[in-house]
């Protein structure tokens, strides 16, 4: 398994889809990136920010649920990408045992967000998938602000409409 970090999420601008970049923390550097939903990129937004809501968003509910059962999100593991789908687990520790729990990689990593918990993608995923992202400069050739990045997708949630998403 090779462990990523959550890099961004940003908007690809042909689609004007929400994308999450989960780059390996050692090694080439690779990038696995993955289209969702823009209510799971709100919510992953929501945790990076610390956005405190009045009412637990779904995410924190199962946070919640999670400890309330004695349990402790161990890791998240994109597993495959089967049919232009990806497909993640949740691995849960409760006492001596860990159960695993099928997930949508957007959900998995909306909850590891809350949890601080690491993330991995199955090594022939990150092979077959992974790809080598240039480095984000804008034009003093500084890397790219995380608040930038965040003005970025608030912009894109202001523009988005229902009719962008009917297929």
């Amino acid at each position: 398994m090779v462990e990523v970090r959550l890099s961004a999420v940003r908007v690809d601008l042909q689609s004007n889809t929400p994308v999450l970049l989960l780059t390996e923390t050692e090694g080439l550097g690779r990038t696995l990136p993955i289209f969702i939903g823009a209510p799971e990129a709100t919510a992953i937004a929501f945790a990076i920010q610390g956005v405190a809501t009045p009412r637990p968003m779904t995410h924190d509910l199962l946070r919640d649920v999670v400890e309330a059962l004695g349990a402790e999100l161990e890791r998240v593991v994109i597993t495959d990408l089967r049919a232009a789908t990806y497909y993640a687990e949740l691995q849960l520790r409760r006492g001596d045992g860990v159960l695993t729990v099928s997930s949508r990689p957007s959900d998995a990593v909306a909850l590891a967000v809350r949890t601080s918990s690491p993330l991995f993608v199955s090594d022939e995923l990150m092979d077959a998938e992974g790809i080598l992202l240039p480095a984000d400069e804008d034009e003093d050739g500084e890397s790219a602000n995380p608040d930038e990045l965040v003005g970025e997708f608030r912009q894109f949630l202001d523009t988005v409409r229902p009719e962008d998403f009917s297929s």
